[in-house]
């Protein structure tokens, strides 16, 4: 790349140009400032999410849309709650009687030249304890609303959870492809030097080489379910299904197993559990409702005051008390039928969803139990004696004792072997991701 000159060569004894510092300067500013722009995309660019599971969270609890809408519901919620119970409007209306005088003059509009201006004011007046059972109720449903919001961020969560396992898992899976690819083509290497020693068969090799076109063929297919894994994320993430992702480093650490006891779980998700809460919630609102409607067997009353304006004074006051009659009973008796029928949903509703929740917890529970269980058999038994049986075979090919079918065989041992390892991992993840969706927090 070629910069221009900044300085121009002048003839020995001949006078600097007019405005030629000047001219050097913008110059130099004129190249600082392309510099800084062209370096400023890298200097701002944020982190790609996907190396870990906390850049996926938070980049999705900021940006899924889904999310999103339902916290914007539970913050219409609560401003809803905060508005009811509020009294009515008072009303004001104003009668212009006698607009002519007796047909002594054209009609008039202005209060001072009608016979009689009459200004009525009424405030309607709810019985006693309907308002306060109306801000109950909005506010059991804000929080409600706010229940059913953590209960969709949990699941939003527990959805990315399971795919960054899976995502970890082909990406290790990749990777442990690629070493063993990298060990066939050696092994390749060995039965070749052999054949033209005349020490293994021609077949030995011809082996190796399928071995590794399986191999190839294996990896060609983890990176297509790789890419399907990574558009699903960033669907969760609300990004372009092509968007590029970190590659995963690490999984969580699973917690201690004495946090994982099952009666102390199981007092945290009864009062902790979104959808718990969110139940209870509409519960305490059919209950409040129900005593709503059972209020309503008694008449609201309206209050109003008037006085009445001869000219330009004020000579007459009126009072009045106004009230409905609660004369439709039954309706209001099919209103309370259908508010008892909605208390005893609610409490079904409210039952149907502990018991799911209860038995969800104690499955994730074993689950969660049997993967780290098995991770560690595999981590202390099979995988160390696999790699030993693979030594030794390995030795005893370069020796002629073992067959190459038998080394090959104790490769995919340890190939199969570590596979379940990164599945055992993943499936302890996934499962952990469960409980803490049933938790609405994380353990």
């Amino acid at each position: 790349m070629s910069f221009p000159s900044l300085f121009q060569p002048r003839e020995p004894g001949a006078r600097p140009r007019p405005g030629h510092h000047q001219t050097v300067q913008q110059r130099l500013l004129r190249c600082a400032a392309a510099f800084a722009l062209a370096v400023a995309p890298f200097a701002s660019a944020e982190p790609l999410p996907g190396a870990s599971l906390q850049s996926l969270l938070d980049f999705a609890r900021a940006n899924n849309p889904e999310y999103a809408s339902m916290r914007h519901e539970a913050e219409a919620a609560a401003q809803k709650a905060a508005s009811a119970g509020a009294l009515p409007d008072p009303k004001l209306r104003v009668e212009l009687q006698d607009i002519t005088r007796m047909g002594e003059q054209n009609p008039t509009l202005l209060p001072g030249r009608a016979g009689r201006t009459r200004y009525q004011l009424m405030q309607e007046l709810p019985w006693f304890g309907k308002r306060g059972l109306q801000r109950e109720i909005a506010t059991m449903e804000a929080d409600s609303a706010q229940g059913r919001a953590g209960a969709s961020w949990a699941e939003l969560a527990n959805r990315i959870k399971a795919a960054y396992a899976q995502y970890y898992t082909l990406h290790e899976n990749e990777r442990l492809t690629r070493e063993i690819l990298d060990l066939a083509t050696r092994l390749e290497r060995l039965t070749q030097s052999r054949y033209a020693g005349g020490l293994a068969v021609q077949s030995d090799a011809i082996r190796a080489q399928v071995e590794q076109a399986n191999l190839r063929h294996e990896l060609a297919a983890l990176e297509s379910e790789k890419r399907m894994v990574r558009a699903r994320l960033n669907m969760l993430l609300a990004r372009p299904g092509n968007a590029p992702l970190a590659e995963p480093e690490r999984l969580r650490a699973l917690p201690a197993p004495a946090k994982l006891d099952h009666a102390a779980l199981e007092d945290r998700v009864r009062g902790r559990n979104p959808q718990l809460f969110a139940e209870e919630s509409r519960l305490k609102a059919a209950e409040k409702n129900r005593d709503l409607a059972y209020r309503n067997r008694y008449p609201d009353l309206a209050l109003g005051i008037a006085p009445m304006q001869y000219g330009s004074s004020v000579k007459e006051w009126e009072v009045m008390i106004e009230m409905n009659i609660p004369l439709q009973q039954t309706a209001r008796r099919a209103q309370e039928r259908e508010a008892e029928a909605m208390l005893a949903a609610a409490r079904a509703r409210r039952e149907a969803v502990a018991n799911q929740v209860l038995a969800e917890l104690a499955e994730n529970l074993a689950g969660l139990e049997s993967a780290r269980h098995n991770e560690a058999i595999i981590a202390d038994s099979l995988l160390p004696q696999a790699e030993l049986a693979y030594r030794s075979a390995l030795a005893g090919y370069e020796n002629g004792k073992v067959d190459f079918a038998t080394l090959l065989d104790t490769q995919r041992q340890i190939r199969m072997a570590r596979q379940s390892r990164i599945k055992a991992q993943a499936e302890a993840q996934t499962r952990l991701a469960d409980i803490e969706r049933l938790l609405g927090e994380e353990l």
